[in-house]
């Protein structure tokens, strides 16, 4: 029997250092294929223009801006006019606890943000990237480390920033909710009961859905039907898995249960959604 077909997952193409740079001027016209990294993108756009899908949402970057995309996040590229910037890649080792909570807690709702046209990021990324290109040094990897950790540090404060207005991030609520999304994101095919969430974080679910609502604005159980959902439609748009077979992925025994929850959640049965037009 053929093995399930998957989504297309990069991984392990980094450099032995686990960092690369690529320049955003390599991008083409040319729509290239939905995957799945096992490690960070940052895209760093300083000039032109790119437009990017990312797990369903599409988003144009102008100049002087950021997006980031997580491992396991699927993304393309869609198009480009003449950009420029770079691409960062990172493997997860160089985001410290602090810094991944951000992220995580942050994913599918503010993963992009604009900057000044003279952030320090700029002159910290051509740094990194001479030294990622310059020949054997003494220390360069210690070297190497260090900045990246500082520049993922620096995207990490920046994406705080950005959202600190509404938000105490260093409150207990923040910490309940970057540590709810992380789970979600690791055990929602097996545990979709907010109290089954509750209990791993010892706490009732009462204060668990008053922390998450608090921070994001929605409650607990809506963040576990959205991580089910949108990797619902992943398995739907870019596997040929049948919906049986996508509901058993997810975790479901019952496919007229998980096409009663997928019609709930989106308003459209899983068949007309990976029917409709692009």
């Amino acid at each position: 029997m053929n093995p399930k077909p998957k989504i297309l997952l990069h991984k392990d193409e980094l450099k032995s250092i686990g960092i690369d740079i690529k320049s955003l001027s390599l991008l083409t016209d040319v729509t290239h294929p939905a995957h799945r990294d096992d490690h960070f993108m940052f895209i760093i756009q300083a000039k032109g223009s790119s437009t990017w899908e990312l797990d369903f949402n599409t988003i144009t970057l102008e100049p002087n801006s950021l997006c980031y995309v997580a491992p396991g996040q699927v993304h393309r590229n869609i198009s480009s006019e003449k950009p420029e910037g770079w691409l960062f890649f990172v493997d997860p080792s160089f985001a410290l606890q602090q810094y991944r909570e951000v992220f995580d807690t942050f994913l599918n709702s503010n993963q992009y943000l604009l900057l000044d046209k003279n952030e320090d990021l700029f002159e910290l990324v051509v740094l990194l990237q001479k030294w990622l290109e310059s020949g054997e040094a003494l220390l360069k990897t210690q070297m190497l480390t260090s900045l990246t950790k500082t520049i993922v540090g620096w995207i990490a404060q920046k994406i705080l920033t950005t959202n600190e207005k509404r938000i105490d991030f260093e409150g207990s609520k923040y910490v309940i909710t970057a540590k709810f999304k992380q789970l979600i994101q690791q055990k929602f095919r097996e545990y979709k009961q907010v109290k089954e969430y509750a209990d791993f974080l010892n706490i009732t679910p009462l204060y668990l859905n008053e922390a998450i609502k608090k921070i994001t604005g929605f409650a607990a159980s809506y963040w576990i039907h959205q991580e089910i959902i949108l990797e619902a439609k992943r398995l739907l748009q870019y596997t040929d898995l049948n919906i049986t077979a996508v509901a058993y992925e997810l975790g479901y025994d019952d496919y007229a249960y998980f096409s009663r929850f997928f019609k709930k959640n989106t308003g459209t049965t899983p068949l007309h959604f990976r029917n409709r037009k692009p």
